[in-house]
């Protein structure tokens, strides 16, 4: 009889504890999101003035900005590769700053090897007098792999300390 009783508790307990188990995991109560990221995060660091610190890291990153703008006629020194890089990144595609994988795919994107960027959505497109993606993709393509590791790290690193 003892034994069954034994048997009995240890069957309630291990059903409990999985019970436990199971609310934390669907209601969410041990997930503290420290590793997602939401738009209101994504801002304590404003995208537009990252580039500024990616060219401090990275002085040698082209920054392909002598395009016009078309409201003032003049060059728009603000408007540059990483700026844009950063745009399309967040905005167009909608992709997370803070992981390297989804900055190689952007990076993809701009060396044809993910997927289609649109001129119509370009970042730049309304601002400059000429679209800058052509110019921006041969720019990329230049670069060596190492320099767009270093520009994925630095980008990584930037968006992780902005948002702690």
């Amino acid at each position: 009889m003892k034994k069954k009783k034994l048997l009995f508790l240890r069957f309630n307990l291990g059903l409990i504890i999985a019970l436990i188990t199971v609310s934390f995991i669907v209601l969410g109560l041990g997930n503290s999101n420290s590793d997602s990221i939401s738009p209101a995060v994504a801002q304590r660091i404003s995208p537009s003035d990252v580039w500024q610190l990616v060219y401090k890291q990275l002085p040698d990153l082209p920054k392909e900005n002598q395009y016009s703008s078309k409201e003032t006629g003049k060059v728009a020194e603000n408007n540059t590769l990483a700026s844009r890089l950063i745009r399309y990144h967040i905005y167009v595609k909608g992709r997370s700053p803070i992981y390297r994988l989804d900055w190689k795919l952007t990076l993809a994107d701009y060396l044809n090897a993910n997927e289609t960027i649109y001129e119509a959505s370009y970042p730049g497109k309304d601002s400059l007098t000429q679209n800058p993606l052509e110019g921006d993709r041969t720019t990329i393509k230049k670069l060596t792999r190492n320099q767009r590791n270093n520009l994925v790290q630095v980008l990584v690193d930037i968006f992780n300390t902005g948002n702690r």
